[in-house]
């Protein structure tokens, strides 16, 4: 039964406070099985990756199947329909157009003492994209983790899906080509991260991996990550609605379920001021999931992770806003009590204004990545953007005058760490022109 929590009840902290440290998912270690799989990849190359897509996605996989080949790529965008395609294309352009505005700029200037200081930006050399291809296939996926990449310039793109029996969706193949990927691999789970991690006799390795998946996949990029850069480390998705007695009950009750239809190990949370819309909306909820045809895994999600909770007022919720530090938190309110309310709040991945935000909005077309921290993680990262794609190098120039001026202390802290060979360094230069 999803739980209720009630601000004003006593035993709320410690009930909050246990319903933050619940785990959801699945909580069999597969660290050793990961482990395993990834060095039979190591060893083995290609070889590995035919054995284990026999083993787990069952059809037989060859060095020549392995690359997905532009006239595949083609035939499946032409096997899509059209208004398909056209939405693809407008979240495609919206998307674009949000993670043009993130690239950053070079610095470089003189600063008093006449030493030059600055930064370069530079994309990274090489990225892979792991796009899920399980039980639901995810274009927007390919979309919101390669046009950031794209954005920033990073000159080779690498994709890995998925093909259970052989087959890969054709929408992902569209969305991989629309956003200029043109190296796509038939492999999916953690040999695929282990492939492009540290590559095989047909696959070169990249140097950062990105892209959700399941249990194997996280554990997988945990693993690699040090012989590659990962974004982050994915958990089951979560949504934290906060609304007021105005809002439509149904609406709430759709954006709560459009979480759980992704995961039995999802999350959805509504806080609320208003007791009986509280119950409106539980009741909305076991109506949808009548006829929602993931119902079945939305309404475990929905019972055994989901909560609602009311508070006094909607100040209240701010503190367990950001204790809860959601992936997704929806602020279904008018606009200025969402505006007042979002400028407070400190840890969430996305913010969703307003009562015509959905989450869902999010997700396909409004142009910010829906690739965000999971699992409370919001209190110390962000989402997806051009930056993840990109790597800064410091600039650093100077004359004599320049070490004249700071050299000394530089010396000073060198001596002081009994470095004495950093020291000698500056010393030699002090003294060539001069300097005592």
């Amino acid at each position: 039964m999803t739980l209720r929590l009630d601000i004003g009840e006593q035993g709320f902290d410690a009930a909050f406070a246990a319903f933050l440290a619940a785990r959801r998912g699945d909580a069999a270690d597969v660290a050793a099985d990961v482990a395993a799989i990834l060095s039979g990849v190591n060893d083995n190359g290609d070889a590995a990756l035919a054995d284990y897509t026999r083993r787990f996605d069952g059809f037989e996989l060859t060095a020549e199947t392995l690359r997905v080949m532009a006239e595949e790529l083609e035939a499946a965008t032409v096997s899509c329909e059209m208004e398909t395609l056209e939405a693809l294309s407008l979240a495609a352009s919206r998307i674009t157009d949000f993670h043009c505005r993130q690239l950053p700029k070079d610095l470089d200037y003189e600063d008093k003492e006449g030493i030059r200081l600055g930064g370069s930006w530079r994309p990274i050399p090489a990225v892979g994209i792991y796009v899920p291809g399980g039980t639901a296939a995810y274009p927007s996926s390919v979309l919101m983790n390669a046009i950031p990449a794209k954005v920033a310039g990073v000159p080779r793109l690498v994709m890995a899906v998925p093909a259970p029996g052989g087959e890969i969706d054709p929408l992902v193949l569209a969305a991989a080509r629309m956003s200029g990927i043109e190296e796509i691999y038939r492999i999916g789970g953690a040999q695929a991260i282990g492939a492009l991690a540290y590559g095989t006799e047909t696959i070169v390795g990249v140097d950062k991996i990105v892209g959700p998946g399941n249990a194997y996949v996280a554990e997988a990029k945990r693993q690699v990550f040090g012989i590659v850069g990962i974004d982050m480390i994915a958990g089951p998705s979560e949504i934290l609605v906060v609304s007021d007695g105005a809002s439509k009950p149904a609406w709430v009750a759709a954006d709560l379920l459009s979480q759980c239809e992704h995961d039995t190990a999802a999350q959805a949370i509504l806080i609320t001021d208003d007791r009986d819309f509280a119950g409106a909306v539980e009741k909305a909820v076991e109506d949808i999931l009548r006829n929602l045809p993931r119902g079945e895994i939305a309404r475990r999600s929905w019972r055994d992770n989901g909560c609602v909770i009311t508070v006094e007022t909607l100040d209240d919720a701010l503190a367990l806003i950001d204790m809860i530090a959601p992936e997704h938190l929806e602020l279904a309110l008018d606009g200025d009590a969402a505006d007042a309310l979002a400028e407070k709040v400190g840890n969430a991945g996305a913010v969703f204004l307003g009562r015509f935000a959905p989450e869902a909005l999010g997700d396909y077309v409004a142009g910010p990545n829906h690739v965000l921290p999971t699992a409370r993680s919001a209190r110390f990262s962000s989402g997806l953007g051009v930056l993840d794609f990109m790597k800064r190098t410091s600039l650093i120039g100077c004359d004599g005058d320049g070490l004249a001026a700071v050299g000394p202390a530089a010396v000073a802290l060198a001596k002081a760490e009994g470095l004495d060979a950093h020291a000698l360094s500056l010393e030699l230069r002090l003294k060539e022109r001069g300097g005592k």
